[in-house]
């Protein structure tokens, strides 16, 4: 009796264990075939099946690039007091346009008295030397005088001069015009000018504050000649070249977009292996500002690549697939690495092992949801 009981038992073992290896190779050929869908005559019919092989296109790509919207330094203007002052008057606010030539400010203090003060008398000097040396020169020649007394009185009608040339300058610099200088016009005002067309991008002073000749009262910006710098890194600076065209936009309006093209490519590589893109757009735009972030798309030179249609690719859980037609109806889903699209076509990265396959190029997303259903 306990030999049958362990003869029964030993059975029972072989059973399961044989049982377990039938599982294990199901398992296995089920896993092989997860991909695979098989149609019946009827639904290849009414899916619109077509094939087709793969193909070789001249596809361009797109570098997507970022930046912002600068001003070349000759567009950007500092404005101060060069012989500092007090701030009498301004109506200036950040924003605001000016012409060339527009009273920005009047600055006053003491000091531009004194150097009017100072011109006028050494204009009156100048008048007094200049009549001596010429005396002094007709006596020179006729041997009525001593050539000493002739030198001193050319060394100080020269001089003279020269104080009189330098006062003149001093006044220029303040904006006054020495020419209509006089005794009856005396201010202890001056006027500050703008030297652009464009507009106020900065007001550092109030009303009343002394200022230092090296203190910036006003920055002016003119924003006719803006250009878009975009930062490239270095592995895609040879793609680019002096007059590529582009399209850039904004972040809050990407429908909006705004052509250009390259000007100029920097030569210098930052810490992070990125350099510094600089393109002109072909149409001002008045909504367009310094300082503005902007996106850039360039189309870069097209090269041969291995393209399906675009309608043989089915995406499924964040990754593209094209299905692969096998014998007796049956079309086995493979995952492939796609690169860019243009007219209709999109490039596969990884084509090496498929060129001699046909590919479902119409109907790919009706296999898809037989494969899906079929594994439900």
């Amino acid at each position: 009796m306990k030999n049958i009981i362990i003869i029964i038992s030993f059975l029972s073992l072989l059973v399961s264990c044989n049982n377990k290896q039938q599982d294990i190779e199901n398992e296995k050929q089920t896993s092989g075939q997860e991909n695979v869908v098989t149609l019946t005559d009827a639904q290849f019919k009414n899916a619109g099946i077509e094939t087709g092989n793969l193909s070789n296109q001249n596809i361009s790509s797109m570098l997507k690039l970022n930046g912002k919207i600068d001003v070349p330094p000759q567009n950007l203007v500092s404005i101060s007091a060069p012989l500092g002052g007090y701030l009498k008057t301004t109506k200036l606010l950040p924003g605001m346009h000016i012409n060339k030539g527009e009273v920005l400010a009047v600055m006053e203090d003491i000091q531009y008295i004194q150097l009017q003060q100072d011109y006028l008398s050494a204009q009156a000097q100048y008048t007094l030397f200049e009549s001596e040396y010429t005396r002094q020169k007709e006596l020179n020649q006729s041997k009525a005088t001593s050539d000493k007394v002739y030198e001193l009185a050319k060394a100080n009608f020269q001089s003279q001069l020269v104080l009189l040339k330098s006062l003149e300058q001093k006044l220029k610099l303040i904006g006054i015009n020495p020419q209509k200088l006089s005794s009856n016009n005396i201010s202890k005002n001056i006027n500050i000018y703008s030297p652009i067309n464009g507009y106020v991008s900065a007001v550092n002073v109030n009303i009343g504050k002394f200022v230092n000749p090296s203190e910036v009262l006003f920055e002016l910006v003119n924003p006719t000649d803006i250009h878009l710098a975009l930062t490239v890194f270095e592995k895609d600076v040879n793609k680019l070249s002096i007059g590529q065209k582009l399209l850039a936009y904004t972040n809050n309006n990407p429908d909006k977009k705004f052509a250009g093209e390259i000007i100029l490519i920097s030569k210098n590589l930052s810490i992070q292996n990125a350099t510094e893109v600089h393109c002109h757009f072909e149409q001002y735009d008045k909504t367009l500002l310094p300082g503005m972030f902007m996106n850039a798309d360039i189309e870069l030179k097209g090269v041969q690549a291995t393209v399906l249609p675009e309608d043989a690719f089915v995406r499924f859980e964040n990754k593209q697939y094209v299905f692969v037609a096998k014998e007796n109806r049956q079309f086995e889903m493979i995952e492939v690495a796609v690169g860019n699209t243009e007219n209709g076509n999109t490039e596969i990265l990884n084509p090496e092992k498929l060129q001699t396959q046909k590919f479902v190029i119409k109907g790919a997303y009706t296999l898809l949801m037989a494969l899906k259903n079929t594994e439900e």
